[in-house]
């Protein structure tokens, strides 16, 4: 955490520190030219399913390119772990680190949710938030994070040394082996790092620890997507509920989420440039 320090501080410190920072990866040229047509677009959106996720459960859920889902908070203040696969080929998954190298730690209107290398495209884009007036608050918190992994039963036993099996990375494995029949051991080797829907996060200013807050969702918010591929989701309602004291426990009130599916007549999306896998060569140099 770097708070203990037993090395001697240089002679020439001045000159070691307190360089300009400079940004990794300027994502000026992502900027998002699908985005006016999806704003329009949405104007006309069309439900044509949803599902209910159970408090401390996950569900699997559907959609087709083209469409939009969303995700709902429907009776309290709840958080959301969610995975997202090609449909049709599940190593290809979201990757949270280069979305949150891409955006930073913390993700909302017309921000791309990229899928794991070698494909590196965009699986989905978000294209309304009922939270985005929430910003960033004093302690440098907001929602929807991509900073957090998932709560787990392995840190959990690591930390407590209790057995828990209804934290998200648990439910997320137990939705797919369930629900997609697929063997238990490959389930768990596919859940990745999830988007924290609604969670109010941040890092700590003098430790620069992970840290959660009560979120500021209530019955009516949600968070909306478009898919740019044939998705596979899984959501998790979070055994923290609104994340403002535990997670991973029977202790919080938690309570359910809805995910919607929702399409759209095709004209309006003629406009839309098609999201394509990366055109790397993949010869890494190797002749």
């Amino acid at each position: 955490m770097k708070i203990k320090r037993f090395s001697k501080k240089p002679f020439n410190l001045e000159d070691r520190i307190g360089a300009k920072p400079v940004v990794c990866y300027p994502n000026s040229n992502l900027k998002n030219d699908n985005l006016e047509v999806l704003l329009e677009a949405r104007k006309y959106l069309v439900k044509s399913n949803e599902i209910i996720i159970a408090p401390r459960d996950a569900k699997t859920f559907e959609v087709n390119n083209g469409n939009f889902f969303r995700i709902e908070s429907v009776e309290g203040p709840q958080v959301g772990d969610l995975n997202l696969f090609q449909l049709n080929n599940l190593e290809e998954k979201f990757y949270s680190g280069k979305t949150r190298a891409l955006y930073g730690t913390h993700i909302s209107v017309g921000d791309k949710m990229y899928s794991n290398l070698p494909y590196l495209r965009s699986l989905a884009t978000i294209t309304w938030d009922t939270l985005d007036w929430y910003g960033y608050d004093s302690d440098g918190g907001s929602v929807h994070d991509v900073i957090g992994t998932r709560c787990d039963p392995y840190t959990s036993k690591l930390l407590s040394g209790n057995d828990y099996h209804y934290c998200c990375h648990s439910n997320l494995t137990r939705a797919l082996v369930k629900e997609k029949n697929i063997d238990l051991k490959k389930a768990e080797q596919i859940v990745h790092d999830v988007l924290n829907v609604f969670m109010c996060t941040g890092f700590t200013n003098d430790t620069k620890q992970y840290f959660m807050k009560a979120s500021p969702v209530r019955p009516g918010d949600y968070l909306e997507f478009f898919a740019e591929t044939d998705l596979l989701g899984v959501l998790s309602a979070c055994p923290g509920g609104d994340c403002g004291s535990e997670h991973s426990s029977d202790a919080a009130k938690c309570y359910p989420l809805k995910v919607s599916i929702w399409s759209v007549d095709q004209k309006y999306l003629e406009k839309i440039k098609i999201s394509k896998t990366s055109s790397y060569n993949q010869n890494h140099g190797i002749d």
